[in-house]
C-alpha cells in the first residue's frame, strides 16, 4: 500500500510536464475542391463547424488517441483515429454518400437518422479500462446491460432480462458460433480486439440474423481512413487475483491503398479472494491475437481477417460437492466447503478454449448508387471441460467439444435519394463433433446444423425530422444428431412411444438415435423516429423474432462440468416467438442529455432452466437442472443521463428495472435481473487531463422468484432424512462504490497515461443473483488496479 500511497502524488506532479490541449485544423471539401460550408467536426463533446471556404478549427483537444468524425448531409462521413501530441491539420475531402451507412451520436442534429434501431456504445476508455477483463464486465456500464456469471471470469451479457443464445455476439460482422449454447460459456472474443463495442436492443437488426430475442452485441475493429500510422499498449495490475495483463496494437490506416490493424493480449491471474476467504481455483490465463489487411481502391476493398483466442479458466473448488449431505451444507450454510491458500495453479474443476475465426470479405460500389459487401467465415471452436478425476483420466476432459462452421453472406445497399434499400442472404454449415476419448457419454452429442436466411429492409426519410423503416427476414434451420440415451432416461423422459422412430437401435442398456428437425422461421420489423423540436427525439420499434431450441436445450443429458449441475434437456421444445415494443424519448443537448426506454417483451414458448431435485452419480452429488418451456412477458425500462453543470464537472446516471413473469404458471421468470442503478460523479483538469471519478453501484435484491427448492435425502443418525435444499432465494442487495483517477504526460514523442482504479473500495462482501455460483461462495473483495498505457 506504500506503493500506491507514493503513486498519486507523483502522478499529479508528472501531469504538468508536457502541454496537454491541442488543436486540430484544416478544411472541408469536395473530390472536385469544392469548400463545404457548414461541415460538422465532432471530438468527443468538442465540436466545430467549417466556414464558407471550408476551413475550420477544433481547439482544447486532450492529448491522446482521439475519434474526430466529419460529416456533412449527403456525404460520405470521415470517422477515424488520430493520435494528439502535438497540433495536427486534416484536409478532409468528403465524397458523395455512396458507401454503407453508419449511426453516429452527435450532439447536434440537423437531420434525424434513417435508422429508427436504438444502439448504444461504448466509450474507448472504457474498452481500454477493462483491458485485463471481459466483454461482460465492460458491457455492464451500459444501462439496460447486466451480467449473468459462472464464478469470477466467465460473464456473459443480460439485455433487457435474457441472455446467451437470445443475444448473438457480431464480431466482424461475423455472427460468433462458440459453443454459446451454456449459461456458463463465455463470449470467446477479447475486447482488446475491438474498437467500437455497441449493444442494439431489440429485434429490429434482421442483417444480423431473426433470433435475436434480447438484442445484439456488435464488435468491431478499427478502420482508419486516414493516412496515418500508430500503436498503443496497455499494461494493467490488479491486487485480487494478484496478476496482470498486456495488450498492444499497430494500426495503419489509408483511404486508398494498403492498411492494417494487429493486436494481441496476454493475461495471467491467480485466485480471486473474497473478503474473508480465497476463492479456490479461480485462476485464468489468455493469450489472443487479432489482425486484419485490407487493399483499398477507388471502387472496392479487400479484406482478410484472422483472429484466436485461447483461455484457459478455473471453476471455483466449493462449486463441485461429494455426496448429497455435503452438496445440501454447501448450498445452505453460506460458507465454501473447500477454502484454500492462493495459487497461481489452475486445477480441476476448469475449462480450455480455443477459438479461430477466419475471414474474407469483398465491397464494391456500384454505379448505381449502390454498394455490395460479400464475405465468408470460416470458425473452429475447441472446448474443453476437466471434472476432478482420478487414475489414467486425471488429465483427460470428461467433454471435449469441436465446432466448426463455414457461413456466407451477401449484402446490398440501394440508395434512392431519401430511401434506402438493403437486402442480403446468408447460409452457413455447422458440425459438432463430441471426442469419445473423455469415456463419458458427452453432455452435448455429435450433431450437424444447416442454416440459411434472406432479408430486406426499407427505411425513408419522409422528412427532415421524420423517417421511417420496415423490414422482413425468412430463415431455414435444420439439425440433425446423433445420440445415446440410457433407456431408463428415455423412458423416465416421457420418449417411449412418443419419438420412437428417432430410435436407429439398442446396445445394452442404451439407444441410439438420430433426432432431426426442421425450422421456419419468419421475423419482422417496423420503427420509426421523429425530432421534437431541435433537441427532443423519439423513437419506436416493434420487432419479431423467432428462435429455435439450441442443441442443449434439446440434448443435455447428464454433468455439466464446470458448472456443477447435471442438465437434461428435452426432444419437446418448440420454437420461441417474441415480439418485443420499445419507445425511447431522448433529449440532447452539450449540458444534459436524458434517454428513457420503456419496453415489452412477449414471448410465447419461452425456454428456461427449472431446478427439480438432485441425483448422485460417481463423481458425486448435483442439482438437477430441466429445460421447461412457458410463455412469458417481460417489461421494463432503462434510464440514463448526464449533467454537466459546470464545463468540467459530469454527472451520470442509469437505472435498470426488468419485470419477468411466467403466465403459464403464474410465477416470476427464474434468473431475472435485479433493479440496478449507478451513478457517477467525475471532475476533469482539463489543462493537463487529470481527471477523478467516484461511482456508486446498487443492486436491489430480486423479490420476485419462483420458488424451486427441492428436498434430498441425507443420512442423519444412521437413516436416511429429507432436507431442504434451497437453490431458489436470492441473496441480499448490495452496495459498492469506485474510485478512479488517472492522468498522461509526454514521455519523447509519445504519450504515457496512468490510471488507478479502486473497485469495491470498502471490500463489501455480497452475492450476485445471477451468478450461478453464487450457491457457493461471495464474489470477488476489494480490487486495486493500475493500468499503464502508452500511445506511439
Amino acid at each position: 500500500m506504500k506503493f500506491f500511497r507514493f503513486l498519486l502524488p507523483l502522478l499529479l506532479a508528472g501531469s504538468w510536464c508536457a502541454k496537454a490541449q491541442y488543436t486540430l485544423s484544416g478544411s472541408v471539401r469536395t473530390p472536385q475542391n469544392t469548400a463545404l460550408d457548414g461541415a460538422h467536426v465532432h471530438i468527443g463533446a468538442l465540436h466545430g463547424t467549417s466556414t464558407p471556404d471550408g476551413s475550420y478549427e477544433v481547439h482544447n483537444i486532450p492529448g491522446g488517441e482521439q475519434r474526430v468524425v466529419i460529416s456533412y448531409i449527403g456525404y460520405k462521413m470521415l470517422d477515424t483515429l488520430i493520435f494528439f501530441h502535438n497540433d495536427v491539420r486534416l484536409n478532409a475531402v468528403l465524397k458523395p454518400e455512396s458507401l454503407k451507412l453508419e449511426e453516429v451520436v452527435l450532439s447536434e442534429r440537423q437531420k434525424v437518422a434513417q435508422s429508427s434501431i436504438q444502439q448504444q456504445r461504448l466509450t474507448t476508455e472504457t474498452i481500454e479500462q477493462y483491458s485485463s477483463a471481459t466483454l461482460g464486465d465492460a458491457l455492464q456500464r451500459l444501462p439496460g446491460v447486466y451480467a449473468l456469471r459462472t464464478g469470477t471470469s466467465i460473464v456473459k451479457p443480460v439485455i433487457n432480462g435474457l441472455h446467451s443464445s437470445r443475444v448473438p455476439i457480431i464480431s466482424n460482422n461475423v455472427r460468433l458460433e462458440d459453443q454459446q449454447w451454456g449459461v456458463e460459456h463465455a463470449p470467446n472474443l477479447d475486447i482488446n480486439a475491438a474498437g467500437r463495442i455497441s449493444v442494439i436492443k431489440g429485434a429490429n437488426a434482421l442483417q444480423y440474423g431473426g433470433d435475436a430475442v434480447g438484442g445484439l452485441v456488435v464488435a468491431e475493429p478499427i478502420k482508419l481512413l486516414k493516412d496515418t500510422l500508430f500503436g498503443k499498449s496497455i499494461l494493467t495490475f490488479n491486487t485480487n487475483g494478484r496478476g496482470s495483463s498486456l495488450a498492444t496494437s499497430l494500426h495503419k490506416g489509408n483511404e486508398t491503398g494498403w492498411a492494417y490493424n494487429a493486436g494481441g493480449s496476454l493475461k495471467y491471474m491467480g485466485d480471486r479472494e473474497a473478503p474473508d476467504y480465497v476463492i479456490s481455483n479461480t485462476g485464468n490465463r489468455e493469450a489472443n491475437f487479432a489482425g486484419d489487411v485490407r487493399y483499398s481502391a477507388e471502387k472496392y476493398s479487400i479484406t482478410g481477417y484472422y483472429s484466436f483466442y485461447n483461455a484457459a479458466i478455473g471453476i471455483a473448488k466449493a462449486s463441485h460437492t461429494g455426496s448429497s449431505a455435503d452438496m445440501a451444507r454447501a448450498i445452505n450454510s453460506g460458507i465454501p466447503g473447500i477454502i484454500e491458500l492462493f495459487t497461481y495453479n489452475i486445477g480441476s474443476p476448469r475449462q480450455e478454449i480455443q477459438h479461430h475465426l477466419g475471414k474474407l470479405e469483398y465491397d464494391q460500389k456500384l454505379d448505381n448508387d449502390a454498394t455490395l459487401n460479400i464475405q465468408y467465415a470460416f470458425q473452429l471452436n475447441r472446448r474443453k471441460e476437466f471434472d476432478l478425476r482420478r487414475g489414467n483420466f486425471r488429465d483427460v476432459p470428461a467433454l471435449d467439444l469441436t465446432l466448426i462452421t463455414h457461413s456466407t453472406q451477401i449484402n446490398w445497399v440501394k440508395y434512392l435519394g431519401a430511401s434506402v434499400i438493403k437486402a442480403g442472404g446468408s447460409a452457413s454449415l455447422q458440425d459438432n463433433t463430441a471426442s469419445p476419448d473423455t469415456g463419458i457419454q458427452p453432455l452435448i452429442p455429435n450433431y450437424n446444423k444447416t442454416e440459411a436466411g434472406a432479408y430486406t429492409v426499407f427505411s425513408h426519410s419522409f422528412t427532415d425530422s421524420f423517417s421511417a423503416e420496415a423490414g422482413l427476414r425468412y430463415d431455414f434451420a435444420q439439425i440433425t444428431a446423433s445420440k445415446y440415451y440410457q433407456v431408463t432416461r428415455w423412458e423416465n423422459l416421457g420418449y417411449d412411444g412418443e419419438f420412437d422412430n428417432f430410435i436407429r437401435g439398442q446396445q445394452g442398456t442404451q439407444y441410439l438415435t438420430a433426432p432431426e428437425f426442421t425450422y421456419n422461421n419468419i421475423s419482422a420489423g417496423i420503427g420509426a423516429r421523429q425530432l421534437l423540436g431541435s433537441n427532443y427525439e423519439l423513437a419506436a420499434n416493434a420487432g419479431l423474432a423467432m428462435r429455435n431450441p439450441n442443441p442443449s436445450e434439446l440434448f443435455s443429458d447428464g454433468l455439466h462440468h464446470s458448472n456443477g449441475t447435471i442438465e437434461l434437456g428435452d426432444l419437446r421444445l418448440e420454437s420461441e416467438k417474441a415480439l418485443k415494443l420499445s419507445a425511447g424519448i431522448i433529449k440532447n443537448g452539450t449540458a444534459f442529455t436524458f434517454e428513457a426506454t420503456p419496453f415489452v417483451n412477449i414471448i410465447n414458448n419461452f425456454i428456461y432452466l427449472q431446478p427439480t431435485g438432485a441425483e448422485t452419480t460417481i463423481r458425486g452429488a448435483f442439482p438437477v437442472y430441466n429445460y421447461r418451456q412457458a410463455n412469458a412477458v417481460l417489461t421494463g425500462i432503462d434510464i440514463s443521463s448526464t449533467w454537466k453543470p459546470l464545463q468540467n464537472l459530469q454527472y451520470d446516471l442509469a437505472f435498470a428495472w426488468v419485470n419477468g413473469n411466467n403466465t403459464k404458471d403464474d410465477l416470476p421468470l427464474v434468473d431475472m435481473p435485479p433493479v440496478n442503478f449507478s451513478n457517477t460523479i467525475r471532475y476533469n483538469w482539463q489543462w493537463h487531463n487529470l481527471f477523478t471519478e467516484l461511482r456508486s453501484e446498487a443492486v436491489l435484491r430480486q423479490k420476485r422468484y419462483p420458488d424451486y427448492n427441492f428436498f434430498t435425502d441425507i443420512p442423519q443418525n444412521g437413516e436416511l432424512t429429507p432436507v431442504l435444499v434451497d437453490v431458489s432465494t436470492p441473496p441480499a442487495g448490495y452496495h459498492l462504490l469506485h474510485f478512479r483517477s488517472g492522468t498522461q504526460f509526454a514521455v519523447g514523442s509519445a504519450a504515457m497515461a496512468v490510471n488507478l482504479s479502486i473497485y469495491n473500495i470498502f471490500n463489501t462482501s455480497y452475492r450476485d443473483y445471477l451468478n450461478r455460483q453464487r450457491l457457493y461462495t461471495n464474489e470477488p473483495g476489494r480490487n486495486i488496479q493500475l493500468q499503464i498505457k502508452f500511445n506511439y
